[in-house]
C-alpha cells in the first residue's frame, strides 16, 4: 500500500485526555501556553507563583500562573457499508472513502493521536472495527481490510448504535457516507453521536448530480436491485437536479445544532482541499 496523503485536522472546543498532544486541551498545568491565574490555594503549586499579580492584590493573596496543556485525542471514522456507497460513475465511491479513512489513520498516528475505525450498514461489522489505537501498522491494516470489501445491503441502521463503541469521552468523529439514506435515519444517527465532535464527510458523484439533458436512462436502485428506464430530457433534468439540491440542504439542515456542517468530496479525494475545510473548526 502507497503511503497515504497526509492531512490537516483541528478539533472543535477543548478535549481532555491522559497524554500529551497537539491539540487544545481543558486541561491546566505548568507547561504549554499561558492561561489564566489562580488563587494559590486552588492551585498550590509554589514553582509557578506569579510575583507581579501577587504584588498587585490589594487582598494579599498569592496567585500562579495556569498553562494551557496540549493533549492527545482519539480520532474514529465511521464509514457506511450500504450497498449505495459501492456505486461506481465518475469515481469509485467506496474507494474514495477508502482513501480518506488511510490518510487519516496515517495523520492522526503521525501525531500522536489514537484512531479507530467503525463500519457498518444493515448492521456493524465487528471484523472491521478497530479501537483507536497509536500503532500506525494496526491503523493501516484496519484500512486495508476495509478497502478489500464491498458494499452491500439496503440501509445503513446499525450506525445509530455506532455511538455505543466509542467509549466514554468525547471524540473526534468523521462519518463517511453517501447520506442517500430516509430523513429519520440521518437524525437518528446525528442524534446518537451528539456529544461527540461530528463531521459529516459526503461522497458525491457527479454522474448523479448532474444527468445528460437529453438521453435513455436505465437507473439500477442499488440497495434494492430494482431497475427502471427513464428518458431524461431538459425539464427532467432540472427537476432532478432540484431534488438533488434539496437533500443536499436537508442534509446541512440536519446537521445544524447535531454535528459541524457537512464536507462535500465530489468525485474525488483532495488532501488540501479536505484539509483546510478539516482546520476550519
Amino acid at each position: 500500500m502507497k503511503t497515504p496523503a497526509d492531512i490537516l485536522y483541528r478539533p472543535r472546543g477543548r478535549f481532555r485526555a491522559n497524554h500529551v498532544g497537539a491539540h487544545m486541551s481543558s486541561e491546566v498545568g505548568g507547561f504549554g501556553v499561558f492561561r489564566d491565574q489562580a488563587p494559590f490555594l486552588r492551585y498550590p503549586d509554589a514553582r509557578r507563583i506569579d510575583l507581579r499579580a501577587t504584588l498587585r492584590d490589594p487582598f494579599g493573596e498569592t496567585h500562579v500562573r495556569r498553562f494551557e496543556q496540549r493533549s492527545a485525542i482519539e480520532v474514529y471514522a465511521i464509514v457506511d457499508l450500504s450497498a449505495s456507497m459501492g456505486f461506481v460513475g465518475a469515481v469509485d465511491r467506496f474507494a474514495v472513502a477508502c482513501d480518506i479513512c488511510a490518510s487519516l489513520a496515517f495523520s492522526a498516528t503521525r501525531i500522536g493521536d489514537r484512531f479507530g475505525l467503525i463500519a457498518g450498514g444493515a448492521g456493524l461489522r465487528d471484523d472491521l472495527f478497530l479501537p483507536a489505537t497509536r500503532s500506525r501498522s494496526g491503523a493501516m491494516r484496519a484500512v486495508e481490510q476495509l478497502a478489500s470489501i464491498r458494499p452491500a445491503g439496503a440501509q445503513a441502521g446499525s450506525l445509530a448504535s455506532a455511538a455505543e463503541r466509542l467509549g466514554a469521552g468525547r471524540k473526534l468523529v468523521l462519518l463517511i457516507s453517501d447520506f442517500r439514506w430516509a430523513s429519520p435515519s440521518i437524525e437518528s444517527v446525528f442524534n446518537s453521536l451528539v456529544l461527540h465532535d461530528v463531521l459529516p464527510v459526503a461522497i458525491v458523484d457527479s454522474v448523479e448530480f448532474d444527468p445528460p439533458r437529453w438521453g435513455l436512462l436505465e437507473l439500477r436502485d442499488a440497495e434494492t436491485a430494482r431497475r427502471r428506464l427513464m428518458v431524461m430530457r431538459p425539464a427532467l433534468r432540472e427537476k432532478w437536479i432540484e431534488a438533488e439540491t434539496k437533500r443536499r440542504e436537508e442534509l446541512i439542515r440536519m446537521a445544524s445544532g447535531r454535528a459541524r456542517p457537512p464536507i462535500f468530496i465530489e468525485d474525488r479525494f483532495d488532501p488540501l482541499s479536505l484539509s483546510s475545510r478539516l482546520m476550519a473548526a
